[in-house]
């Protein structure tokens, strides 16, 4: 027998969905309706809580397929706009990640380690339908004698291109402050020195794996919103970590679960996919991305209903303590705090400066909940939990 009031299946959301009956809200919507009817009640009304974010996900890049040459080649180098991808696959495969610096961009030249370009903005071309220069090299052999290709193609072009993720979707992430007396340039953004400034890089209550603490609707299949289209997680992401410290309701208060996801370039949209040029750093790429969170019971409508002031993350150093290993934390915060714009730290006020963009998160979790109500988007049953 269940322990739970309420018990629905995935096959029987997605009945209701193609029928046109499902009832779905974003994980905003959520928190007053748990409030006002309780969460069992919630729970047996509710179908699908719909999440998103958008911030920059460096762990990002694509599979592509350049397309055979007469003769045919195997390429052993390969660059796009002269960004090089890792081609050590097979024949006219390669991986461009979205890190990867232009060699000769003309910002690098004039300030070194400075880059104005790379992967992220070579996807970004892509999926604009922009053309894009591909140049590639090979040693030869007697299967695949050409040695060099050249060309200007578009995405259409390209025969495959799939966009694989190693890690996105950070569940929870440190807010960066810099306690050194020099400005430092880091991935969480340009940091002033003396506590100038307090970053941070998380939709709170929208963010996807922050409304599923402990995984429990997600996992190997889960189909999702990426890149302007439908993917698929396709394990957990690097740097995934299950036993760390939680604080209400299961969240984690430090950086936890990530996925590893994957989907067709092709279908996606440049604005959804967007490539970022991070001073001192070098280039990412800012990925849209939401996930519907199946009601299955009142303990998962619980979990959707947490608000920003129920999360809270750490504040880390980024001028001594990150770069030498060091864990540290001033303070726990709040993400009602973080959002407010500033937030107190040793009796000294801090103001906040977000890298993720809360009107895209919340304009992924509203396309995810109109695409599910007009019957364009289904639940994908996850084939193998992570927890």
């Amino acid at each position: 027998m269940s322990k739970y009031k309420v018990n629905k299946t995935i096959e029987q959301i997605n009945k209701k969905i193609a029928a046109g009956d499902a009832v779905v809200v974003t994980a905003e919507e959520i928190i007053d309706i748990a409030k006002k009817e309780g969460v069992v009640e919630a729970a047996k009304k509710i179908d699908v809580v719909t999440t998103g974010t958008f911030a920059p996900m460096c762990s990002s890049g694509a599979f592509i397929n350049i397309g055979q040459s007469k003769p045919l080649v195997r390429t052993t180098k390969t660059w796009f706009n002269n960004v090089e991808a890792y081609s050590g696959l097979a024949a006219v495969d390669c991986y461009l990640g979205a890190t990867q610096t232009c060699e000769d961009d003309p910002l690098n030249k004039r300030h070194p380690g400075e880059f104005n370009y790379g992967g992220g903005h070579v996807i970004q071309d892509l999926v604009a339908g922009k053309q894009v220069h591909i140049r590639a090299q090979s040693y030869g052999t007697d299967c695949y004698p050409n040695r060099e290709i050249e060309k200007l193609v578009t995405l259409k072009d390209l025969p495959n291109a799939m966009l694989c993720n190693p890690r996105n979707a950070y569940q929870n992430y440190n807010c960066a402050i810099n306690k050194s007396d020099k400005i430092k340039y880091t991935y969480m953004g340009t940091l002033k020195s003396d506590m100038g400034n307090a970053n941070y890089s998380t939709s709170g209550e929208l963010s996807p794996l922050l409304n599923d603490p402990y995984l429990k609707t997600i996992g190997v299949g889960t189909r999702i919103f990426l890149g302007g289209a439908q993917g698929y997680v396709t394990w957990t992401g690097t740097q995934h970590k299950k036993e760390v410290e939680r604080g209400l309701n299961g969240v984690p208060v430090t950086p936890a679960g990530t996925l590893s996801v994957m989907g067709d370039l092709k279908e996606m949209s440049p604005e959804w996919l967007v490539g970022q040029s991070i001073r001192g750093y070098g280039v990412s790429l800012s990925v849209g991305f939401g996930i519907p969170i199946p009601i299955l019971n009142e303990e998962i409508l619980k979990f959707t209903s947490v608000s920003d002031d129920q999360i809270f993350t750490q504040v880390i150093d980024y001028g001594y303590d990150y770069p030498n290993a060091i864990s540290k934390s001033y303070g726990q915060v709040s993400y009602a705090e973080l959002k407010s714009g500033s937030i107190m730290i040793k009796g000294r006020k801090i103001p906040t400066v977000p890298l993720s963009s809360m009107v895209k998160a919340r304009k992924i979790a509203d396309i995810l909940k109109q695409s599910i109500q007009k019957a364009n988007f289904f639940l994908g049953h996850p084939q193998q939990l992570f927890y």
